[in-house]
């Protein structure tokens, strides 16, 4: 889920449309939603979420997955309160270099990286730890800008380890839509409200085309089956275990 933001202004507040993508049983991506919104307020993307249980998304997603845009996630407690959240790691990278001196930069960068692309949970909070550790006295701001979304940043540890690829970031959305600032800065006066709308529907449509399926597809199912994963591995439930306990 992500906002994605034009050159266009609107009473002193720039145009976005609120783009969310889904993922079916099978692995294939799927526009879900690509609405006209003023900015990313609670009540813009609560009207989105709404709408789309309305149109039939009424059981709660398993995980949602944005920014830090803060009208999303309200919105998002309010209308799927069950749904997990992870942030993304490509907007926290950049939000949190936006601290950094430019000459500090590049050595904190990759010390990010090692926090999101460990193996385990555990080898992440080492990480993360670090990171805080390094930063802490230098660049509080960094650090807290970090540690704001912690929980949130390390949820993919806890979906199949194939996803967390395509669940670390809304780069999907980013990617789809790169050209759109560009055109509509280039030419405020020819761009309309509904001929960005327009745009960005017709460039969803034909990227859709071209989308594979996410990689462990077949784990989908298990996942909205409610099956449990630890470090992206499946874990096996005693059954016997379980039996004894509810006959005791």
């Amino acid at each position: 889920m992500d906002g994605v933001y034009s050159g266009l202004r609107a009473e002193n507040q720039k145009l976005c449309a609120l783009v969310v993508i889904g993922v079916n049983e099978r692995g294939e991506k799927r526009f879900l939603a690509i609405e006209d919104g003023i900015r990313e307020s609670i009540q813009s993307w609560r009207e989105v979420l709404l709408d789309l249980k309305r149109r039939g998304l009424a059981v709660p997603p398993k995980l949602a997955v944005g920014d830090g845009a803060l009208g999303l996630w309200a919105a998002l407690e309010e209308v799927y309160p069950k749904t997990r959240h992870q942030r993304c790691w490509a907007h926290k990278t950049a939000n949190v270099l936006n601290y950094l001196p430019k000459g500090a930069q590049p050595k904190a960068k990759k010390a990010l990286q090692e926090i999101w692309m460990a193996q385990d949970w555990a080898s992440a909070e080492k990480a993360f730890d670090h990171f805080v550790e390094t930063y802490q006295a230098k660049y509080p701001k960094a650090v807290a800008c970090l540690r704001r979304d912690r929980e949130a940043l390390l949820t993919f540890y806890d979906f199949p380890a194939e996803h967390w690829l395509h669940i670390r970031t809304t780069n999907p959305i980013e990617s789809t839509f790169a050209t759109i600032r560009h055109r509509t800065d280039r030419a405020k006066g020819c761009v309309s409200r509904n001929t960005m709308l327009a745009m960005l529907y017709k460039l969803g449509m034909s990227a859709e085309k071209r989308w594979r399926r996410i990689r462990g597809f077949h784990h989908v199912a298990k996942v909205i089956e409610g099956a449990k994963f630890k470090d992206g591995v499946e874990v096996e439930v005693n059954h016997e275990t379980d039996d004894s306990r509810n006959a005791a």
